[in-house]
């Protein structure tokens, strides 16, 4: 699907415009803010947002008539089941760089009650949403968002995570198609 929200909507878009689909399943690694996972979880992000306002936070000025979306909700039935199995449901934000401050790291926790970062995640569910087409992010946590030197980069294990929740998944996905 590619890295970033940009290539992340344009790649889902053009793939939901060519054929109909029941599910986006959207899965990668994240970075968790202080105290919301721990290296290796896997997580349901239960919804996912993005900063769309001015650089000091305020609202940006808009004609008459338009609006912002800037959250994105995964499908809360798939959540909860997961959720059953142990998995937490977190909020998440989605970001353009890697946040590598804690200045920043604390700011987006605090101002967009965010729990993990990913690159992609609002860009897939607002994709998906606009398509009509039921989503849901899952994540393996590989990293601390903040300083560089003290975020603990574990690609092996933030994929073990992505794995377990996965692995979860699709017993669900399982179910769901036998009942069908």
């Amino acid at each position: 699907m590619g890295i970033g929200p940009v290539e992340a909507a344009s790649a889902l878009s053009t793939a939901l415009a060519r054929r109909e689909y029941r599910l986006v399943v959207n899965v990668g690694l994240a970075g968790a803010f202080d105290g919301a996972a721990r290296l290796g979880d896997g997580v349901v992000v239960i919804d996912d947002v993005m900063e769309l306002d001015l650089e000091s936070g305020a609202p940006i000025a808009l004609p008459p008539g338009e609006t912002i979306v800037a959250k994105a909700n995964s499908d809360p039935e798939l959540a909860s089941q997961l959720h059953a199995k142990g998995f937490p449901l977190l909020r998440g934000v989605t970001v353009a760089r890697v946040t590598s401050s804690e200045e920043t790291a604390k700011r987006l926790a605090r101002d967009l009650d965010a729990q993990v970062e990913s690159m992609e995640g609002f860009a897939a569910l607002r994709a998906a949403q606009r398509a009509g087409v039921r989503a849901i992010e899952l994540r393996g946590i590989s990293n601390r968002c903040g300083l560089r030197s003290s975020s603990n980069w574990d690609f092996p294990a933030g994929i073990a995570g992505l794995r377990r929740i996965l692995d979860a998944f699709f017993e669900l996905a399982s179910v769901e198609e036998i009942r069908r």
